[in-house]
């Protein structure tokens, strides 16, 4: 994809917006407005601003003919969006990486409802980093150690460990205790994601999701699960724990989807990403980075 000609602002990267095939409007700004209506008036105080701009940089204006099948760039407006109220911390920051310990309810980039509300926007705003990329995703509701590239020289590198599986990641959960449950074992499935929709699903077919699966502690009521998963399907081992009949605390999914308040942070997900090795691809080195985050088991039976 080509270099967008705009730079970030305030952490965020401006939209590119492709013009139709054909020439259905005289100007850009005629298109614009008929496909976004309610943002009109915005929309022309930014062409105004000539914060509208071509492939090449070049700022349109409320004359500039529409080109079919061209890009244009503008800046959105981000939305206001509470703040969540937990802390980012930083486990480590070289040249190359940025490795933090996101909390709940905080998501890895921009994404529908969550744009600064995001750990790539805050960490950009917050330590100068315009070209901060996330190697990997954590899920929102996931905590744990999350890693970024700092320089886009070393993304795909790092980015490629994740994608051959050569990183060994370990997470905790907790579920309800269930005696007659023989563990450890391995659970191997086929998970789909369909565009679009909330929930994943495990279907019939060639596996494409492996997780291993250990009772670490527990209590009478609860148990604290150590999880290897060797792949990374989306929402790959909450599927897996509701699978064997144990879903994860706090999972509004899974068995089940129930709605929760976006600033609802009363019932975080059990599920934490506590370690994350590899062996650098510059230096050859054994890297390994934990969580400070723990779960708890509930108390009382």
């Amino acid at each position: 994809m080509a270099r967008a000609p705009l730079p970030l602002r305030d952490g965020l990267g401006p939209t590119r917006i492709r013009m139709p095939d054909t020439e259905t409007f005289p100007t850009v700004v005629d298109y614009l407005v008929d496909r976004f209506p309610h943002d009109e008036r915005r929309l022309r105080e930014k062409v105004a601003a000539r914060e509208v701009v071509d492939a090449a940089g070049m700022p349109l204006d409320p004359s500039s003919p529409l080109v079919p099948r061209s890009d244009i760039y503008l800046y959105r407006d981000p939305p206001l969006e509470p703040v969540v109220p937990f802390p980012i911390d930083i486990l480590h920051h070289d040249r190359d990486l940025l490795v933090i310990d996101k909390p709940h309810f905080l998501a890895t980039m921009p994404r529908g409802a969550y744009i600064a509300r995001s750990a790539l926007v805050l960490m950009r705003r917050e330590l100068g980093l315009p070209d901060l990329s996330p190697a990997h995703r954590l899920d929102r509701l996931t905590a744990g150690v999350l890693i970024f590239t700092v320089r886009p020289e070393v993304r795909r590198a790092y980015q490629e460990l994740f994608a051959q599986r050569a990183v060994t990641k370990v997470y905790h959960a907790v579920a309800r205790l269930d005696p007659e449950l023989e563990l450890p074992l391995t659970l191997r499935s086929r998970m789909i994601k369909v565009r679009g929709v909330l929930r994943a699903e495990e279907v019939p077919g060639e596996p494409n999701a492996e997780t291993h699966v250990e009772l670490t502690d527990h209590n009478l009521s609860h148990g604290l699960y150590t999880l290897r998963p060797t792949t990374g399907r989306t929402h790959q081992l909450r599927l897996h724990m509701n699978s064997l009949g144990v879903p994860i605390l706090g999972d509004n999914f899974y068995p089940d989807f129930y709605d929760v308040a976006g600033d609802d942070y009363s019932h975080p997900l059990q599920l934490l990403a506590r370690s994350i090795e590899f062996r650098d691809p510059f230096t050859q080195t054994i890297r390994t980075f934990v969580s400070t985050r723990t779960l708890e088991l509930p108390s009382g039976a």
